[in-house]
């Protein structure tokens, strides 16, 4: 999965700012990458709202409201709780959409997954895209793919009518 381009990040927020959409993240694995890529662009203060890390897994419930019971029974590499943190950006941040991101970034298996394995969500007014993607390769480049996964889960959401 390669790097997407700062133009392709630069057209997703110039097309969220020209439809007068705003944005949120919740990280996990990445840290605050994802956000970060999104501000890396001139005018994101326009669309950006904010961006929260719960790189801890109680986090996810105490700052973005992740069902504790989902928690214990799976852990935080899962669907659900990848499309409740979005859902919880969103409020947290009152944004019009959100981006989460939530996995392994190795070295190794965490949770009973092997590194690679990210879920990334993307919630909107219309309701929640997921994806799931094994992403090969070291920490540095499961993360950065996982930045990826994101931005193009937003591409889909953009294009696919859930705004």
């Amino acid at each position: 999965m390669g790097r997407m381009r700062t133009e392709g990040v630069a057209a997703l927020v110039g097309e969220l700012a020209a439809r007068g959409l705003s944005i949120a993240t919740a990280e996990s694995l990445t840290g605050g990458a994802l956000v970060a890529r999104l501000v890396d662009i001139p005018g994101a203060s326009r669309v950006v709202r904010g961006g929260v890390c719960t790189y801890a897994t109680d986090t996810k419930a105490s700052v973005l409201s992740v069902s504790r019971e989902r928690l214990e029974l799976v852990g935080p590499v899962d669907e659900e709780v990848a499309k409740q943190m979005a859902s919880g950006a969103r409020a947290l941040f009152g944004a019009d959409i959100a981006l989460s991101t939530t996995g392994v970034a190795g070295p190794g298996s965490a949770d009973g997954h092997e590194a690679g394995t990210v879920h990334v969500a993307c919630a909107a007014p219309g309701g929640a895209l997921h994806r799931l993607v094994r992403i090969p390769g070291d920490r540095c480049a499961v993360r950065a793919g996982a930045v990826d996964a994101a931005l193009a889960l937003l591409r889909e959401a953009l294009d696919g009518g859930l705004l």
